[in-house]
């Protein structure tokens, strides 16, 4: 049984008409209970909890306090690589894009790893393009061998691998992986990915049971904010959420928020959602699951970032380049999307500190730990 056999279960129509119809009475009875169904979680994101934001942030700070204390975790993207086989229509990765396409040597992720160890950074996400035979399991392998000595916790942003590879994976240090679904609308899925294995819906959609098999300590997933309805995608993560929780119990969870960005090509989203919408998406998560941890990206604006830091938020990244090689050198031609927070890391570490937060640059199972 894999989530694919479980979201056949559901409309996304009829889920999207059941968002739609919540009223105020039903946003406040979620408001109420201290454990939410997926009914309440539909009324939490629905237009009806709009003039509830105040109450679900206030409630979603104290949970996120409760949990994870006064803290933030700081990560930073090291993009290894910009080549892509897929021709995904929101990304400048996209394999039909006249871009300069590199591959990291072994030297030149340790020019990176270097700069980055001097901002402080214990907490390192591996980024890359979809580009299977070129970047593929070996180079991976050899890339978290050669970075794992320097870095506490190394995470993988990837193409979807095997159970099998992720278990070979495991064996050199990897802590977590992130798979995002894009989209969830089964029917639609297609015009975003035209071509490459990324157009293979369920196998993607899978991939979070294979890491699951795996035992990987860490599963992040999410949808890309504005390829569709967001209210339905977020209620489809949702489910995704809970079921991989019940199926794979030994793993943590992570969701993300990745919002459009401008990048190489001509795609502009239908589906634009607002700051204030977002911090009623960030919340209603924190309601629904208190232990799953949020993360938010330099997509987002400075100021957005610094108002969202007390809102359910536990983990961000500073500084950060989408272009491989982006912190030694700097090609800007190669970036995956533009860069909406180009703070250093060490000012960004100081509005944490200014809103009474503690950054985080160790490894966060250590810090909690302590």
């Amino acid at each position: 049984m894999n989530f694919s056999n479980i979201i056949e279960q559901y409309s996304w129509e009829e889920i999207r008409q059941a968002i739609y119809s919540k009223t105020a009475a039903e946003v406040e009875k979620a408001l109420s209970k201290d454990a939410l169904e997926i009914t309440d979680f539909m009324a939490l994101v629905s237009p009806a909890a709009l003039p509830y934001i105040n109450t679900m942030a206030g409630k979603s700070q104290s949970l996120t306090q409760k949990r994870f204390g006064k803290t933030i975790q700081l990560f930073i993207p090291l993009y290894l690589s910009n080549e892509c086989t897929n021709h995904c229509v929101y990304c400048g990765f996209n394999h039909s894009n006249n871009i300069r396409r590199v591959t990291l040597t072994e030297e030149e992720v340790l020019q990176e790893a270097e700069v980055l160890k001097s901002y402080g950074y214990e907490h390192l996400l591996l980024v890359t393009g979809e580009a299977p035979g070129r970047v593929n399991v070996e180079y991976l392998a050899g890339m978290i061998r050669l970075l794992r000595p320097h870095f506490a916790h190394i995470s993988l942003e990837v193409h979807p691998l095997e159970q099998e590879e992720y278990c070979e994976l495991r064996k050199y240090g990897l802590n977590t992986v992130y798979v995002y679904q894009e989209t969830y609308h089964k029917e639609r899925y297609g015009l975003y990915h035209p071509k490459g294995k990324k157009a293979d819906f369920n196998y993607r959609l899978d991939t979070p049971d294979r890491l699951g098999r795996a035992e990987v300590h860490r599963i992040g997933i999410g949808s890309l904010i504005g390829l569709e309805d967001w209210r339905t995608d977020a209620v489809f993560t949702a489910l995704h959420l809970k079921y991989l929780q019940k199926m794979y119990w030994k793993s943590k969870y992570s969701i993300s928020f990745p919002r459009l960005r401008p990048h190489a090509g001509n795609f502009i989203p239908d589906f634009v959602i607002s700051d204030r919408e977002m911090v009623q998406l960030i919340t209603a998560y924190r309601l629904y699951d208190e232990f799953v941890e949020l993360s938010i990206s330099v997509r987002e604006s400075k100021k957005f970032r610094d108002n969202i830091i007390k809102l359910g938020i536990t983990s961000m990244s500073a500084g950060s380049k989408t272009d491989p090689g982006g912190y030694s050198n700097h090609h800007h031609e190669l970036e995956q999307f533009t860069v909406h927070d180009n703070r250093t890391p060490a000012e960004f570490a100081a509005v944490i500190r200014e809103q009474g937060y503690e950054p985080v640059w160790k490894d966060w199972d250590e810090y909690m730990q302590l």
